[in-house]
């Protein structure tokens, strides 16, 4: 049933005009303080009246005017995507992008632009500092943070909304934060390489800086057991050269390794191709596993065997999180489960 001027509406869309909310109102049979109250946050407004209002905005393609909402609630409704690492890494690590793609479309169901930050460097960091400060956005979604990360002590300082994708080392009481289940997934795979007859398994980790390289090694020792040695663990730092140059050390100064688990699929690209230079065929000679599950790993030759991250659930995820921390809620953690994907090279 249509309120009693909701014939208004529909002559403002034929004759050009911007819907008000005296037309949702109209259309919704509700008063204009309803609406406004939905509009900025729907403190105060019965489930039946939202319904009603949500329905009328659809109907009457009213948006929000978001400059005048914003002088209302001290809030800009929007929120930063912020990397803090080298800006060419955004191009050439795979899960940045992936990650960057999930936030952006979580952020858009709720009609939430998404600002792009880069702060791998000192001044980057000062200007975005600045940025936040000065109020562009409501919250940070943080990615990729090294253990005592600058960043991060500057959002805490400044008391901004954050959210971390992965263990913010150091700050685990203080941050919310969205990760993988890293210790899960590094024990998962050395598990199914022992159970494929792999005895001599080796391992390249991600920096020790970062919750990735650290559980991920601690989940690869907790499957050895005993059998773990400490002279088959190399250090890479998640980019395919390093993946190449530590695959490489391993074969030639452990040539009886059957089998090695590499933190990401990007070392582990690298990781193939060491061993195809070394004139070791996987997996016949050397089983090769990987981490991420981002793109890469389908596409190499062989197939990688890998864990496979939820990339679309950690955004989405995080999203949610860094609502309810602008909200006043206290931060809070999820954890999600990785999966193991079975492909040729182990």
């Amino acid at each position: 049933m249509e309120g009693p001027t909701s014939s208004d509406a529909r002559r403002a869309r034929k004759n050009g005009k911007r819907p008000t909310i005296r037309d949702v109102a109209a259309a919704a049979g509700v008063s204009r303080g309803t609406v406004s109250r939905v509009i900025n946050g729907g403190h105060w407004v019965s489930p039946e009246a939202r319904a009603a209002v949500d329905a009328a905005i659809k109907r009457t393609g009213y948006r929000a005017n978001e400059h005048a909402r914003s002088l209302v609630t001290g809030r800009s409704n929007s929120i930063a995507f912020l990397l803090t690492e080298p800006q060419h890494l955004l191009f050439e690590d795979p899960n940045f992008s992936l990650l960057l793609r999930g936030a952006t479309q979580a952020a858009a169901t709720r009609e939430m632009p998404m600002v792009l930050l880069v702060a791998g460097t000192p001044e980057e960091r000062r200007r975005v500092a600045h940025y936040v400060e000065a109020g562009h956005v409501d919250g940070v979604l943080l990615i990729s943070s090294h253990e005592g990360n600058p960043m991060l002590a500057e959002l805490l300082g400044l008391g901004i909304p954050t959210v971390a994708c992965g263990v913010p080392l150091g700050y685990e009481d203080q941050v919310a934060y969205v990760t993988a289940d890293d210790l899960s997934g590094g024990r998962t795979m050395t598990k199914h390489l022992l159970d494929t007859g792999r005895r001599r398994i080796a391992t390249i980790t991600g920096p020790l800086d970062t919750p990735g390289g650290v559980l991920r090694l601690q989940g690869y020792r907790e499957a050895l057991g005993e059998a773990f040695d400490p002279a088959l663990v190399e250090h890479g730092d998640y980019s395919r050269d390093s993946g190449r140059r530590c695959m490489a050390r391993l074969l030639q100064e452990h040539p009886d390794i059957d089998a090695v688990f590499v933190h990401s699929d990007l070392m582990a690209a690298g990781a193939l191709t060491a061993a195809a230079a070394a004139g070791r065929r996987v997996p016949d000679d050397v089983a090769v596993a990987g981490f991420d599950d981002n793109g890469v790993a389908a596409q190499l030759h062989p197939a990688l065997t890998t864990m496979r991250q939820p990339y679309e659930r950690i955004s989405a995820e995080m999203v949610r999180l860094l609502l309810r921390v602008v909200e006043g809620e206290e931060p809070s953690a999820v954890t999600l489960p990785t999966s193991l994907v079975r492909r040729d090279s182990a």
